[in-house]
């Protein structure tokens, strides 16, 4: 099985969102959108189509999006089966979020590493197998 497949996500805490997003739409050119955010659509040599995307979006400081982690960040990682990988991780003896979440965005999971860090799951609508 495969596990991580690639990045889907970056969040970032901030204590002055709109300054933040401010600053990376004028120093780094990044076009944020209202919902807070920046959508960054890429192509594999198999299907040089794009076909996949990355999301870099800002939340604020008070967010409880990432507890239990203290963290100012999560990375959210894309994966091709997250049941199976959730139950492998939870084999493993890792601390794996028993909520799970589906949407029309895909599904979601999370599992803590070592120090703390919540670690979010994605499988996207594209892998996704209907039950």
């Amino acid at each position: 099985m495969k596990r991580v497949v690639g990045i889907g996500g970056i969040f970032i805490k901030s204590k002055d969102p709109e300054g933040l997003k401010d600053w990376y739409r004028a120093h780094l050119g990044m076009d944020i959108q209202d919902w807070g955010g920046v959508v960054f659509h890429w192509s594999t040599p198999e299907n040089p189509t794009p076909n996949g995307a990355t999301i870099w979006s800002i939340f604020e400081e008070s967010s409880q999006y990432f507890a239990p982690s203290k963290a100012p960040f999560m990375v959210n990682y894309r994966v091709e089966d997250l049941d199976a990988l959730l139950e492998t991780l939870r084999a493993e003896g890792c601390e794996v979020d028993p909520k799970t979440e589906e949407s029309e965005f895909g599904k979601f999971g999370w599992v803590m590493d070592p120090e703390g860090h919540r670690v979010e799951l994605w499988e996207a609508p594209s892998l996704a197998l209907e039950d």
